[in-house]
């Protein structure tokens, strides 16, 4: 019998390893073709933006979350600086840890670090088919900014975007 996954048995470390980038390029392609049949076009913008990220890497102001069990990494998040405004990125879980609170510790994180390093503002660039994420952000006190339509993931989409204000 298989042991149930609790928050407990992830642990959350906070710095990049060779091999951390590909995975979680290959997670985003893996999880949002099987759940809701993008493209490789998906995968391949994931696969741009986090080649930006790293290159663009400050340890100062930028920050990751990567979630492992049983020496696996089955989450990820991160806080990409932009001038006064933090980004956050790549936010994303395997199916079995969602609904044990780890969405929302990882959300915990990123708010007291985005606190604490003195951000103004954050933002957030989601789509409109993703409705338990959109919850999360607004129980954070992101408001929906913007939408417009938007195809380059194989579908047509609606691409949104939240912000919070800090001051």
């Amino acid at each position: 019998m298989k042991a149930a996954i609790s928050l407990e048995s992830v642990t959350i470390r906070t710095e990049l390893r060779p091999g951390d980038i590909g995975y979680v390029i290959y997670m985003h392609g893996d999880i949002y073709s099987k759940e809701y049949g993008y493209s490789l076009g998906f995968e391949s913008y994931v696969a741009e933006s986090f080649v930006e990220f790293y290159k663009q890497y400050d340890s100062t102001l930028d920050r990751v979350w990567i979630c492992e069990h049983n020496e696996k990494i089955v989450g990820f998040l991160a806080l990409m600086h932009r001038n006064k405004a933090a980004q956050l990125r790549y936010f994303i879980m395997e199916k079995p840890y969602r609904g044990i609170g780890l969405g929302k510790k990882l959300m915990d994180l990123y708010m007291s670090e985005l606190s604490s390093l003195g951000y103004e503002s954050s933002y957030l660039l989601t789509v409109d088919e993703l409705p338990a994420a959109a919850s999360l952000y607004k129980r954070y006190g992101f408001r929906l900014t913007e939408e417009k339509p938007f195809s380059d993931f194989g579908k047509p989409l609606m691409e949104q975007k939240y912000e919070l204000a800090l001051h």
